[in-house]
């Protein structure tokens, strides 16, 4: 099996060396390449010809947002990493640089750290990453099947719910899991949907603190609804979407009459948090069958074990396709479990939502596109 190729740029010569030792002790890794700024990487690449690039942003003479634009014209589909800091400057560069076409990122931290903190940074952040957008070349694909689902104690009327009596269940709540090439994804979603959609929607992002809340804002003035990062006790309302902030678990419970968002921190689950799994659970409690789950692009498995809760209360579970997919990871591992009812491209979902949550009500809700 042949090993990804890498190139490396950064202008910090520490850094540099940091990751090419660090990536060249992977077996399925090799740095064909590094570059201390944009103009030379824009060189390098036709000369050694790489499967990803790791790419800083903050350079000299071309930093890596002007480096990203000429990479996409003449490189489209070549995968690239931002190595960006945690800083409020580097999110938002970081956003600004995902909505311009690149593949993922890495958060580094903002503050010196010691070599050990940056190279474990490294190999659980980076290199998982860089094997997830190359899984074929480096034979890491989902298992074909995967053992059937645990079964979950369900209301007995839940219990042997088929797909066709589903689709006549009322939808209450849109849940949404997501994680790698997830804010072009939400970015595109999002504003497909009426100002009147007659449900909240309740998401799950994987991404630090800071980030959050900037996504949140850009979704906010690109969609009809209103977005928020949610915070503490939230009400969910119809027409709201509610973000879960970085470095902290949202769920969902009933609060007298209303349903509020809670946060914790409690233990990561998937190596993630916030998870899907934890709202995905809260949300089958809640709100039963008149759940509706979405997992969109993302790596890993976040968000299945939540799919198993779902279907076992009777709600329902769209899983986007493998071709619409930056990374066919969470929605892969539930298509493979046998746990989605619909597999959609991307650009698909928000009309089958929209149908889902007509079902029940006035079918008028449907073409009011005003904010």
């Amino acid at each position: 099996m042949p090993k990804i190729r890498v190139l490396i740029v950064d202008d910090a010569v520490v850094v540099r060396k940091m990751l090419s030792d660090t990536m060249n002790q992977d077996p399925d890794i090799e740095v064909v390449g590094v570059a201390a700024n944009g103009s030379i990487c824009l060189q390098k690449i036709p000369q050694v010809n790489p499967d990803i690039i790791s790419l800083d942003i903050e350079m000299p003479e071309m930093n890596g947002l002007e480096a990203l634009d000429r990479i996409r014209e003449t490189w489209p589909r070549l995968p690239v990493i931002m190595f960006s800091t945690l800083t409020q400057k580097g999110a938002t560069a970081t956003l600004d640089a995902l909505s311009k076409g690149a593949t993922d990122y890495v958060a580094k931290p903002s503050k010196a750290t010691s070599l050990d903190e940056g190279i474990e940074l490294i190999k659980n952040g980076l290199i998982p990453k860089i094997k997830a957008l190359c899984s074929e070349r480096a034979g890491l694909d989902i298992p074909s099947s995967l053992p059937k689902p645990k079964p979950i104690a369900s209301p007995p009327e839940a219990s042997k719910v088929n797909k066709a009596i589903k689709q006549h269940h009322r939808v209450d709540v849109v849940t949404i899991g997501v994680s790698t090439g997830g804010p072009n994804a939400l970015a595109e979603l999002l504003p497909s949907f009426p100002k009147n959609f007659p449900v909240p929607i309740v998401i799950v992002q994987h991404m630090p603190p800071n980030f959050t809340k900037l996504l949140a804002d850009r979704l906010d003035s690109k969609a009809n609804l209103t977005v928020k990062e949610a915070r503490n006790g939230d009400i969910l309302y119809p027409g709201h979407v509610y973000v879960a902030p970085g470095d902290y678990h949202m769920y969902v419970e009933q609060s007298k009459d209303d349903v509020v968002t809670r946060l914790n921190q409690d233990p990561h689950e998937n190596s993630c948090r916030p998870a899907a799994d934890v709202l995905f659970r809260s949300v089958a409690k809640v709100f039963g069958r008149n759940s509706l789950a979405v997992v969109l692009t993302g790596m890993g498995q976040d968000g299945m074990h939540g799919c198993e809760h779902i279907q076992a209360r009777g709600g329902q579970v769209i899983a986007q396709d493998e071709e619409s997919s930056v990374v066919w990871g969470m929605p892969g591992f539930v298509v493979k479990a046998n746990l989605a009812d619909k597999i959609l491209p991307l650009k698909s979902i928000a009309d089958d939502v929209i149908l889902k949550c007509q079902t029940g009500r006035l079918a008028s809700m449907v073409g009011d596109k005003g904010k």
